[in-house]
């Protein structure tokens, strides 16, 4: 099938490999001591909540990971919405195979669309005024797909890894003013090492801070656990000469605020690192002997 992921085939069967290496690398003892290898089934895969599909792809492909004869038929796109009883996907074939596939195959199923759930309500409460971003804190092995899940949702992805645009860090700021280095020399040496048409973003903690980072040239100010009225005080003093991105605390009680402070961008770690698995079954339908 064409994929899309928009991940190469590669990183998806490594990460697939993994999955079932943790799972049936010593074999599945119940289903092969009990079920007849030549008996044929159907299987269902059930939406049991409302939310945002992301996986569906991922899931037939462990399938058929597992055992190449499975026939899968997915119905409903990645990015959809879906709600309680709808038939996502169906499984034909040796029931052995269903049955060593199911585990992993939800599981990428689950949490993607958690995920994807998540960020779609996350999306909506922002109400389109604001780019809402994911982070680095994604599952280890697993960041590629709970990325792609965000975007499924209606987010956008932050850096996918430490090669992709300059971000100084609190960490790194503190380390080169031990150097004797100020927010401009810091700043401009970035700028100055960096290739050709690097974003540099930096992370500051007071409105101060900001207005150095500015004036350095920072092309994204991230503003870093900030009270709604500093905030609003550094979008003044900024007063757009950098685009100013706010993280750290943001929930769906609080974003409102953080959009109506005039910011650009808003990320939100809780989307991959705290997310609820989205209820996903699979179930029998029909067995045949």
């Amino acid at each position: 099938m064409a994929s899309t992921l928009q991940i190469s085939d590669e990183a998806v069967v490594n990460i697939i490999d993994l999955a079932l290496a943790e799972d049936v690398s010593h074999g599945d003892i119940t289903s092969e001591v009990l079920i007849p290898p030549t008996l044929a089934a159907k299987a269902l895969v059930l939406a049991k909540e409302a939310g945002i599909l992301a996986g569906g792809e991922v899931a037939s492909r462990v399938f058929q990971r597992v055992d190449p004869s499975l026939s899968v038929a997915v119905f409903i796109t990645d990015g959809a919405a879906i709600k309680p009883g709808d038939i996502i996907a169906t499984i034909s074939g040796k029931m052995l195979g269903i049955l060593k596939a199911e585990r992993v195959a939800l599981n990428f199923l689950q949490r993607l669309s958690g995920i994807a759930s998540l960020t779609a309500r996350y999306v909506a409460a922002a109400g389109g005024r604001v780019m809402l971003t994911d982070t680095r804190k994604t599952t280890p092995g697993l960041r590629l797909l709970e990325k792609y899940a965000v975007r499924m949702g209606g987010g956008h992805n932050h850096r996918l890894h430490l090669g992709d645009g300059i971000l100084i860090k609190d960490n790194h700021l503190a380390a080169l003013r031990s150097q004797g280095m100020t927010m401009n020399d810091i700043v401009v040496k970035a700028k100055q090492n960096a290739p050709a048409g690097t974003t540099v973003e930096v992370e500051v903690t007071t409105v101060q801070e900001a207005g150095d980072a500015v004036v350095a040239g920072a092309d994204i100010i991230m503003l870093d656990n900030m009270s709604p009225d500093e905030t609003r005080h550094a979008v003044e003093l900024v007063n757009g000469r950098a685009k100013i991105e706010v993280s750290g605390g943001i929930t769906l009680d609080n974003i409102r605020q953080a959009v109506m402070s005039g910011v650009d961008i808003i990320s939100i770690g809780a989307l991959t690192h705290s997310v609820k698995a989205l209820d996903i079954s699979i179930e029998l339908e029909i067995a045949q002997a």
